[in-house]
This record gives structure tokens, sequence and C-alpha cells, in this order.
């Protein structure tokens, strides 16, 4: 899934127009970028790119920062 602090509209035309077949969460208040450290504080208009690999226990198995465009993907599944 992905994470954005756009709202539901702007996240659903966001994955319409590049094709995303999984859900992006809508972050409005910047609690979740905050919590992995891609905003400052609740005040921020944009979060950093980051990316986290959350396993079965839910915690963090891999952190990028940055997350990174296109080479990103292959990246991650070569490390998984």
């Amino acid at each position: 899934m992905g994470c954005s602090n756009d709202d539901q509209a702007a996240n659903a035309a966001f994955a319409s127009e590049f094709g995303f077949d999984y859900p992006l969460l809508c972050d409005t208040d910047n609690a979740v970028a905050m919590a992995y450290g891609a905003a400052a504080d609740a005040s921020a208009k944009s979060a950093s790119r980051i990316a986290a690999v959350i396993d079965e226990a839910g915690n963090v198995a891999q952190y990028y920062d940055p997350a990174g465009k296109a080479e990103f993907p292959a990246k991650v599944l070569a490390d998984l």
C-alpha cells in the first residue's frame, strides 16, 4: 500500500492516472508521516518520499530514505 498526505479525491485521481492496483491511504494529519520520519510536524505541506517494509509481526524490516522512483521497485525486490 502507499500513503500520502493528500485527501481521498487527490489520491484516487493519482492512483487512476498511474494505474495503481493497490490502496493509497490518506494521511491528511501527517500522523503516519511523522511516525516514520517523513514529516517533521503536522503542519508540513508535503512528506519526504520514504518507504518501509513491514514484516509479519508489524515491525519495520527495511527502511528506505529516500525511496527513489523508477529504480525503487527493483531495489526492494532484490532486498527481499
